[in-house]
């Protein structure tokens, strides 16, 4: 057959290529122009061979055994999923790979802080793709959203207090409660209360409010929880007088905080 016939054929049908015993640099072209993946079977593609396959489909970066630092971008600008496929990538390209999503860290090995930074504020939740994030890593993702704390296998305590304090539900998600753990988490949330009444008595709890009602910096939210939390809810404490305990242990800014919610509330 000739070169023509063959030429036109794989334009037809691409995959004719591979049942073409040495084919032409033309035919070889042809056929990454209408398949870019082809290139997998083309021996010793030439640059333009590359850069047609990679017109053609930004995956065929997988067969380009030294890619361009060009190559990899536009491969990338394509899909960030193709960082699969680039054995090493450079920083630039990993950098625009995170950029469109965060979950691409998961191609990166040994990604530095810097890194885990940027992909977890692009995605909190790309933190389940690094297997040991950096404290300040973990702190950003649960500062974006409390549930980050459910992807992270060994969290720090300060990450923990971080995520309860935005949501009481994050607690749900720590595996090595304790006492101690719980009057701490108790001090940041109220609303923790929820989930643990059966874990602490009414002197513990009184003893975590008298401590953070005391406080000159007491959280404006924290109080309002307190004052608010319903008393029909279990682990409410009802003999607690709650009004009675900020007048009696709270601090300035604690007292003018309960009056005010109760004024609101009438």
């Amino acid at each position: 057959m000739e070169n023509s016939e063959l030429i036109k054929m794989i334009s037809n049908n691409p995959y004719a290529i591979v049942s073409i015993d040495h084919p032409t640099e033309e035919m070889k072209l042809a056929a990454v122009k209408s398949n870019g993946l082809l290139l997998e079977y083309i021996d010793h593609p030439t640059v333009q061979m590359q850069e047609a396959a990679l017109e053609n489909h930004a995956r065929a970066i997988k067969f380009i055994e030294h890619p361009t630092e060009e190559m990899m971008l536009n491969a990338i600008q394509s899909g960030w999923t193709n960082l699969e496929y680039i054995k090493h990538p450079t920083r630039a390209v990993i950098d625009l790979a995170i950029s469109q999503a965060g979950w691409a860290i998961k191609y990166v090995d040994h990604p530095s802080e810097e890194l885990q930074l940027s992909a977890v504020r692009k995605n909190y939740d790309a933190i389940k793709f690094i297997a040991e994030p950096y404290e300040s890593v973990q702190e950003a993702a649960v500062r974006i959203h409390y549930e980050a704390l459910r992807f992270i296998l060994s969290p720090a305590f300060h990450t923990e207090l971080i995520a309860v304090q935005s949501n009481e539900g994050a607690i749900k998600f720590i595996h090595d409660l304790n006492k101690n753990k719980i009057l701490e988490f108790l001090k940041v949330n109220y609303l923790v209360i929820k989930y643990v009444y059966n874990e602490v008595t009414k002197d513990e709890l009184e003893m975590v409010l008298k401590e953070v009602l005391s406080r000159e910096n007491v959280d404006e939210k924290y109080v309002r929880d307190y004052i608010n939390y319903n008393s029909s809810d279990p682990g409410s404490f009802a003999p607690i007088d709650r009004l009675m305990l900020v007048h009696q242990y709270g601090s300035r800014k604690a007292k003018k905080i309960a009056v005010d919610e109760k004024l609101r509330q009438k």
